[in-house]
């Protein structure tokens, strides 16, 4: 999943960053207006963290830019008051939902998985196939029973894998999907965590390698 945290709070919109990240998710952070509605020009993000006082442009602004645009990027809009008023005109401008600070980390990944889950065809909590088992929201893998210990960024592409349903994804989508836009695209970082993925997921192998595609399972 791709997110963009949208905050001028330096230290909070860093923080989220990082604990999202920890949860397997490709992160990008900008700290104005102007600067997300450039992002999302450029970058396809599955979910935007947005900050609803914003410099430059408007939180309010950026959210109306999204639903404009028709993108399929949900949005979830924090603001610092808890006034219903407040949070009813934020749902109102197109927002998904609605986050008020000071707010758990816990209760904000899992909004923003659930807002992930919305982006796509819905696919239940749990993905399963060719034997594996994947908890996007516990952060388990299993397979065929065996519990697979993975990092964020190898679980973060076996989620993609999962998510596609047979598909074949391309190693620049992964890279997109489960790398921040600070990674060299020129690396072989997608091949080596496919290669690293395999063998913890142990025999008979259950990624394909699709020459000239991509990678599906």
């Amino acid at each position: 999943m791709r997110v963009l945290v949208v905050e001028d709070e330096q230290l909070l919109a860093d923080a989220v960053a990082t604990g999202l990240r920890r949860e397997a998710m490709a992160v990008d952070v900008v700290y104005d207006g102007a600067a997300a509605l450039e992002r999302i020009g450029v970058n396809d993000y599955d979910v935007v963290v947005l900050d609803r006082d914003l410099p430059l442009v408007h939180g309010d602004d950026v959210c109306r830019k999204i639903v404009e645009l028709g993108m399929p990027t949900r949005v979830l809009m924090l603001t610092a008051s808890g006034d219903v008023s407040d949070r009813v005109e934020g749902l109102e401008i197109g927002a998904d939902d609605y986050l008020p600070k000071p707010f758990a980390f816990s209760e904000l990944t899992a909004r923003v998985r659930a807002l992930g889950r919305r982006t796509s065809v819905p696919l239940p909590p749990v993905l399963e196939r060719a034997g594996i088992k994947l908890d996007p929201n516990r952060r388990e893998v299993f397979r065929d029973g065996r519990d697979v210990q993975l990092a964020p960024k190898e679980f973060a592409v076996l989620e993609v894998l999962m998510r596609s349903e047979g598909a074949v994804v391309s190693a620049e989508q992964l890279l997109e999907k489960a790398w921040d836009e600070n990674t060299d695209p020129f690396t072989n970082v997608v091949r080596v965590t496919v290669m690293t993925l395999r063998r913890k997921l142990g025999e008979p192998p259950v990624i394909v390698t699709v020459p000239g595609s991509g990678y599906r399972i």
